[in-house]
């Protein structure tokens, strides 16, 4: 089981990791998280906008509200430049850290 505090560590680089391939709205993000990791992550609205809306306060994404005929109005998220260069230190801190984990337990990928 996955604490609290290592979900809470990894949401901005999953989020900022799945906004990297396409814009995305809040409702999107949270059901690709929980099906990608086969329900291990889950993040409910109660925490998962205040995150994005810090995330555009830092500069990492932009939102803009898109309406579309026949569906309610939402608010679909795209990375930035800083956004992007942030991803990049995020994945080379999780390397390290993956690395470091790998070498201590000696686990590996199945």
């Amino acid at each position: 089981m996955l604490t609290p505090e290592l979900k809470k560590g990894s949401a901005e680089f999953l989020i900022l990791s799945l906004l990297e391939a396409e814009p995305r709205h809040g409702y999107e993000l949270s059901k690709l998280i929980e099906s990608r990791s086969r329900g291990a992550l889950t993040f409910h609205v109660a925490s998962l906008y205040p995150l994005l809306y810090r995330m555009e306060e830092r500069g990492w994404i932009a939102g803009r509200w898109v309406e579309k005929a026949g569906q309610r109005r939402r608010r679909y998220y795209t990375i930035t430049d800083i956004g992007r260069t942030t991803l990049d230190a995020q994945r080379r801190s999780w390397r390290e850290f993956v690395e470091a984990i790998t070498s201590i337990t000696g686990l590996r990928h199945a």
